[in-house]
């Protein structure tokens, strides 16, 4: 399997950064998402921030490049330079696996399979999703797309819940 280049972040930014929630999943960070490629402190001053959204019409990268300007800027890492970055497409190839866990815990069933599989990621195998409620295999889609657009609306047979599943992308 081919490996995810792992993205580059100053330590001094990166406590910042830790602390700005997804606005559409507050339980995770951008940085636990991944969407943060590169973040560094000029030598000239201020900071650059590379940002790859997960998809090219996410209505959240807007929300997300204030709170990152805004955050920095009050850590004095101003003025803030912000940089869309498109190749390599993002992946949930690049959520780390306790915030995986964290999305499970949220109620959010995490990716299954990866995005280096391309029958994974076209959709070619079913997914065995698991209710993040009762850990239940026995799911089925209702809809392929849920809450957002990299969701897909499940239900659990057993507990009956519906449930957000984070698609494999």
């Amino acid at each position: 399997m081919k490996q995810v280049d792992l993205p580059h972040i100053d330590a001094r930014i990166r406590p910042v950064l830790a602390h700005i929630p997804d606005p559409e999943i507050p339980v995770l960070s951008i940085l636990d998402l991944g969407v943060v490629r590169e973040a560094v402190v000029l030598e000239q001053g201020g900071s650059r921030v590379v940002m790859t959204p997960t998809y090219s019409g996410c209505p959240a990268m807007g929300a997300m490049e204030k709170s990152v300007r805004e955050h920095l800027e009050a850590a004095g890492f101003g003025p803030v330079e912000l940089h869309t970055r498109y190749a390599p497409a993002w992946t949930t190839d690049w959520i780390p696996s306790d915030a995986m866990e964290r999305l499970r815990e949220y109620g959010i069933a995490p990716p299954v399979g990866s995005s280096m599989s391309k029958r994974s990621l076209l959709g070619l195998d079913e997914p065995e999703v698991a209710c993040p409620r009762c850990a239940s295999k026995d799911t089925r889609m209702v809809s392929q797309f849920g809450s957002t657009a990299c969701k897909a609306l499940y239900q659990c047979n057993q507990c009956r819940e519906p449930f957000d599943y984070f698609k494999c992308l």
